[in-house]
């Protein structure tokens, strides 16, 4: 089992019973009675709707749920203390920011659990987190000339080279968040006058509509000619090449994250680039470069769909926001 890092707990060598008869989703903790675990269960499928948030959240539960069974607790014996050890422990091992999200998903499925009246009160939510204040985001940027040196280092001879070069110039001069890019259909690029938008499916199942950079407007329309989308406007824009990275096929499927990033890897490693360049980097890329032009943070964060521009300001390296650029 991993955490929201991504890493293997120890606890977790033992893994968490299962109550009989069930699909082996729910730990023990939350399987003592039918009751608890159908709340358990709408708690991670109607409750939360974004695949991230609900993917992290249950890793916490799951992670808590193991080390409770490995106490031998039941769900009635977790008190505010209990709870507390646990955080104060996780904190030994875990980043704070990880073990705030860890107590937010507990004490959220607590909550769901009171709501529902398998239990009186909710033992998480008089325990606190660490004391986590974000100034300066961690994610790597990369300059203005990097970004143009992995763009111009993309062969474009081939299909998936033009797909991958619009992709990346998506990310970048729209401020995209990755799952928003890949989850366009070819209908959500499209042109009103003399303008070009992209319409982004973003958290909370928002719609955002952002305008075409034209060096991304020159990328993506140099891909669908090639790959001849355009009749096809219900389907993914950015399609998977399928195994065996066949470079002049692509298959009627959107790419995925997973591949997205394996993709931004190769294509960093081939330009020379550092490796911890990922997705996101495109989007703290493009925020800085385009505050460091000129651009105002509040039309910078309307473009990458924040409702704050505190949020916005995360993303932003340029010399007089931060001291210390990270890379």
């Amino acid at each position: 089992m991993s955490d929201a890092d991504g890493q293997t707990v120890a606890v977790d060598t033992a893994l968490p019973r299962r109550r009989a008869g069930s699909c082996g989703t729910v730990p023990a903790l939350f399987a003592g009675s039918e009751r608890t675990e159908r709340r358990f269960r709408e708690f991670f499928t109607a409750s939360i709707r974004n695949p991230n948030t609900r993917a992290a959240y249950l890793a916490a539960c799951e992670r808590f749920g193991a080390w409770c069974d490995a106490l031998g607790l039941e769900l009635d014996q977790v008190e505010p203390m209990v709870v507390a050890a646990y955080v104060e422990q996780l904190g030994e091992t875990r980043a704070p920011a990880t073990v705030k999200q860890h107590v937010a998903a507990i004490r959220m499925l607590f909550d769901h659990l009171v709501v529902g009246q398998v239990l009186p009160f909710n033992p998480a939510s008089a325990v606190r987190g660490p004391k986590h204040v974000v100034r300066t985001g961690k994610t790597p940027v990369l300059t203005a000339l990097e970004a143009r040196q992995l763009l111009d280092s993309i062969d474009v001879d081939s299909l998936v080279g033009l797909r991958d070069r619009a992709l990346i110039a998506t990310m970048l001069y729209s401020f995209a968040r990755v799952s928003a890019a890949v989850g366009m259909s070819v209908a959500d690029y499209y042109t009103q006058g003399k303008r070009s938008f992209f319409s982004l499916h973003e958290k909370g199942g928002r719609y955002h509509v952002v305008p075409v950079h034209h060096a991304a407007q020159a990328s993506v329309d140099a891909y669908l000619e090639a790959a001849r989308l355009e009749s096809d406007r219900k389907g993914p824009l950015f399609r998977t090449s399928g195994r065996g990275r066949r470079l002049d096929i692509l298959e009627p499927r959107a790419m995925t994250r997973q591949a997205t990033i394996a993709m931004v890897k190769r294509r960093a490693a081939a330009a020379g680039l550092p490796q911890e360049i990922s997705n996101h980097s495109f989007r703290g890329t493009g925020i800085t470069e385009y505050l460091r032009a000129g651009g105002e943070l509040e039309t910078a964060a309307r473009i990458a769909g924040h409702a704050s521009t505190r949020t916005t300001q995360l993303y932003n390296r340029t010399p007089a926001s931060s001291s210390t650029r990270q890379r």
